[in-house]
Order: C-alpha cells, then sequence, then structure tokens
C-alpha cells in the first residue's frame, strides 16, 4: 500500500469538492430541469445528487484506487486503506427549493478515526478543510470555534430529520430560549456544523445524523477548538449518530437543555 502524505490527500480532497461544487452549482441554476425522486419523509434526491456522487466517486478512484468509498447515494466500495465519506450535496431539499444553503462533504475515515474533512460552499464559494491534528482553514486561513460562555451569546443550530422522533427536539426550542439562547436550521447539517467550527454558531445538535452528514463537520469542529460527541462509537459509519459540537465555554449549558446532547 503506497503511503500518501495527508497534506497532499488534503490538497486532493479540497480540488474534488471544488470540482464537484461547480457542477452541483450549474444543476443548481436550471434546477427546474432535474428529475426528482421522494426517498422518504422530507427526503429527496435529484439527478443532480446522483451525478455529483458519481464525479466525485470516480474522481476519488483514480486518485487513491486503494481507498474505500461510502456516499449518500449508494456508492460503496471496498478498499484496503481508509474510506471516503461523502455527501454530494447536503442539504438537497433547500438545493431543489433555491435556498442557497447546501453543500458538498467529504471526509476520509482510518482505522476507525476522522482522518481528513472537507467541506465547500459553492454559492458562498467558501472551503472549509480539516485534518487531524493539523487544525481547520476557512479558504487556507486559520478558524476558531466562538469564545462563548453562556447561550444569550450565540446562536445554536439546532437539526432535525424524520429519522427522530419529534418529542427528541421539540422541547429544545422553549429551554433554549428561556436560557436566553437563541436557534438556527440551517436545512444543512455539515453547513451548520462548518458555521460552529468559524465561530458564526455557537453549537449544533441534533438527535441522529447520518456518518455522510457529520464526519467533515465534526473534525473542522474539533481541529478548532470546540467539543464534539465520539459520532463512530459503536456502528456510527453506518448507522449514524447523534451530533453534539460545541464551543467549549457553552458544553455544560446544552447537556443541561438536552439530555441527549451530553458530551
Amino acid at each position: 500500500m503506497v503511503s500518501i502524505d495527508p497534506e497532499l490527500r488534503l490538497a486532493a480532497a479540497c480540488a474534488v469538492a471544488r470540482q464537484a461544487g461547480a457542477l452541483a452549482l450549474r444543476h443548481f441554476r436550471a434546477r427546474d430541469r432535474l428529475v426528482v425522486e421522494r426517498k422518504g419523509l422530507q427526503d429527496l434526491v435529484s439527478a443532480a445528487d446522483r451525478e455529483v456522487e458519481a464525479t466525485i466517486r470516480d474522481r476519488l478512484a483514480h486518485l487513491f484506487p486503494e481507498d474505500g468509498f461510502l456516499g449518500e447515494e449508494g456508492g460503496r466500495a471496498t478498499g484496503t486503506a481508509g474510506t471516503w465519506v461523502v455527501d454530494p450535496i447536503d442539504g438537497t431539499w433547500c438545493f431543489l427549493s433555491g435556498i442557497a444553503s447546501w453543500c458538498v462533504s467529504l471526509a476520509w475515515v482510518r482505522d476507525g478515526r476522522i482522518e481528513l474533512g472537507v467541506i465547500y460552499d459553492p454559492c458562498a464559494d467558501e472551503l472549509f478543510a480539516a485534518r487531524a491534528g493539523g487544525g481547520a482553514t476557512l479558504d487556507g486561513r486559520p478558524i476558531r470555534v466562538a469564545d462563548a460562555t453562556s447561550l444569550a451569546e450565540g446562536t445554536v443550530s439546532v437539526g432535525f430529520s424524520h429519522r427522530s422522533r419529534p418529542e427528541e427536539v421539540a422541547p429544545v426550542f422553549g429551554r433554549l430560549l428561556a436560557a436566553g439562547g437563541m436557534y438556527h436550521r440551517h436545512g444543512s447539517g455539515a453547513l451548520g456544523l462548518a458555521w460552529t467550527a468559524c465561530g458564526r454558531l455557537i453549537g449544533y445538535i441534533e438527535p441522529h445524523m447520518n456518518s455522510w452528514d457529520a464526519l467533515a463537520g465534526l473534525l473542522l469542529v474539533a481541529e478548532a477548538g470546540g467539543r464534539v460527541n465520539d459520532f463512530l462509537a459503536g456502528d456510527g459509519l453506518v448507522a449514524g449518530n447523534r451530533v453534539v459540537a460545541v464551543a467549549p465555554g457553552i458544553a455544560h449549558a446544552i447537556a443541561e437543555l438536552v439530555p441527549w446532547a451530553r458530551l
């Protein structure tokens, strides 16, 4: 097995994310012509999702033939090295509705550890990138989580999908507001995590996310100095897990408000 320098692998992932994002953006601007299918409640997929994922898969297979691949839209391949975990368009509902809140998310996992994470927002032309032990950046500049020490000092993004029960999330809003906080709903969990990593949000929580939505963003937050849960514990890569990613100064406050958000 050929050893590849982590910085070179990260640079390649950034280039692939930009290429995929440019393709997705062309579809976004012509979305009225897309064929759309329903996968489940509030869960759509379009020809754009499948074409962008295929582009990412093919490009990564060419660059790193020994790597495995796990994609949201059914792309699966085993490998002897690490595994790329990819969401070609995170925030498909926003994408198809003409809302500029979606992104391309790539993570590389090896030996049960998230090693690389890249999130590209084509509409804003913002590239978030992180390497385990190497910090997190936005367009090449280092980023840090917010220095908030109370919920009143910022906004928490609260995600939800119908894989979870409404009663797991509904009480959170009242408790958060009563504590002087405020909430935000991105429509893209990956972008919510990226915004937490760069300090625009003070935290992101969701009772269940899939690995392709969460892994890149969780590494970004961790490398930007935030606190995150061990998403890959158990069968997280395949079955998904809860997500807690917060500025250190509010971790205790979040845990008091939301039982499933304890770190």
